[in-house]
């Protein structure tokens, strides 16, 4: 227990610390949809406040959604959907039950470095959530124009378009058939924005999302993003990613 908490339970009054106890009791055995309504409803809006008044990485968020033609608000809502999600994903990631929901939420309260994992994190997602909706022509033309191909590719690429093919997104039919590879290619996928946050929450552990929205904040030139060569309504010369 921190020292600040020790001290302040032990200068409580005996009737304060029955409440406490009787909290913490009804919590260590409450399911984790319960645990989770708690956080809702006593911690969320204290670190949607301290997020909304970290107004310079908030403005460097924004920019740089805005620059990729993103129209996701960062309003209070959202941030709070996202704060959400990032328990839900960790605990995912980590194939345990979202008891992991509390923990996360304490270590976000005390901790400056993990409201900024936040961050990277929404910034991460609403990147994948782009080239998850790209079709796999686009998809190749954003990653030629990265500086590191090879990297960018293997690293979002590659896993977005076997995830496509997993689930019947995209469905490659006689890839060594140049027209029937043009088919397919320009194919944009159908998806719900639920469906989207599904596929790349599974695709993608949380480590790899947040790892990339700091790529993107530290450096404004990680991702290039050419936007009318990407979505160019003429198909070119499709190549295959082997």
């Amino acid at each position: 227990m921190p020292r600040e908490a020790r001290v302040w339970a032990e200068n409580l009054s005996w009737n304060e610390r029955r409440y406490l106890l009787s909290i913490c009791y009804l919590m260590s055995g409450s399911s984790p949809e319960a645990q989770a309504r708690f956080l809702d409803e006593y911690t969320a809006d204290g670190l949607v406040s301290r997020m909304l008044a970290d107004s310079d990485t908030l403005d460097k968020v924004r920019t740089y959604l805005q620059n990729l033609q993103v129209t996701t608000p960062l309003a209070e809502t959202v941030l709070r959907d996202y704060i959400r999600q990032f328990y839900i994903h960790s605990a995912q990631d980590v194939r345990v039950q979202p008891e992991i929901y509390l923990e996360s939420a304490l270590r976000l309260v005390g901790k400056s470095e993990e409201r900024y994992d936040v961050f990277n994190y929404i910034l991460g997602f609403e990147v994948l959530k782009i080239i998850f909706q790209m079709s796999w022509l686009e998809q190749e033309r954003l990653y030629r124009v990265q500086k590191n191909q090879e990297e960018f590719f293997h690293s979002y690429i590659k896993p977005i378009q076997y995830t496509h093919k997993v689930n019947g997104i995209i469905v490659p039919k006689n890839e060594k058939m140049f027209f029937a590879r043009r088919d397919y290619y320009i194919q944009k996928p159908e998806l719900t924005p639920r469906k989207t946050l599904e596929l790349i929450m599974a695709t993608f552990t949380t480590k790899v999302v947040i790892n990339l929205g700091f790529s993107l904040i530290r450096n404004t030139r990680f991702l290039v993003f050419d936007y009318d060569y990407i979505y160019n309504a003429e198909p070119e010369e499709i190549f295959p990613n082997g």
